[in-house]
C-alpha cells in the first residue's frame, strides 16, 4: 500500500490510532458503560502521544528551519505545498475518520474529543521529516 513511500510508517499510525480509539469509544457509545474508563484512558493515551508528536514534529521543523528551509503552519501542519497529493490524502483521511469518530461518540465518550490532535500531530510530523519546503529568503535589510 506505501511501500517504498517516506514516512508510510507515521500514516500507517495514523490509521491505527483510529482503530484504537474507534475500538474503545464505540463500545461505550452503543452501551457498554462499564468500559467508560477504558474508552477515557485510551482517549487521554492518545491524547498524550498526539501532544508528544506535535513537539517533536515542531523540533523537527525548528532544525530544518534553522538549515535553511522555509517552513510555515500551513505548510508544516496543514501539508500546503509540502507533501504529495496521495499522502495528503492518507493523512486528512484519517484525520477526518478521527473527527467523525469523535461526532458518533462524543456523548458517551467525551474524553474523545482530544483524540484529533495525535492524528493532526502526525501530519506535522510527516511534513517536517518528508516535506518538501523552499529555501529560506536571505535578508538583505543589514
Amino acid at each position: 500500500m506505501f511501500e517504498g513511500d517516506p514516512g508510510r510508517r507515521i500514516i500507517v499510525a495514523s490509521w491505527a490510532s483510529n482503530a484504537v480509539f474507534a475500538a474503545s469509544a464505540a463500545p461505550v457509545a452503543l452501551g457498554a458503560a462499564g468500559l467508560e474508563l477504558v474508552a477515557a484512558g485510551t482517549a487521554l493515551a492518545l491524547f498524550c502521544a498526539g501532544v508528544v508528536v506535535w513537539v517533536v514534529a515542531f523540533l523537527t521543523a525548528v532544525a530544518r528551519t534553522a538549515r535553511g528551509d522555509d517552513i510555515v503552519v500551513a505548510s508544516l501542519f496543514f501539508l500546503h505545498g509540502s507533501t504529495p497529493r496521495s499522502v495528503r490524502r492518507q493523512l486528512f483521511g484519517s484525520l477526518l475518520v478521527s473527527i467523525a469518530i469523535v461526532a458518533a461518540t462524543a456523548w458517551t465518550a467525551p474524553f474523545g474529543v482530544l483524540v484529533p490532535m495525535l492524528p493532526l500531530g502526525l501530519m506535522g510530523l510527516w511534513s517536517a521529516r518528508h516535506g518538501r519546503f523552499p529555501p529560506r529568503a536571505r535578508r538583505t535589510d543589514a
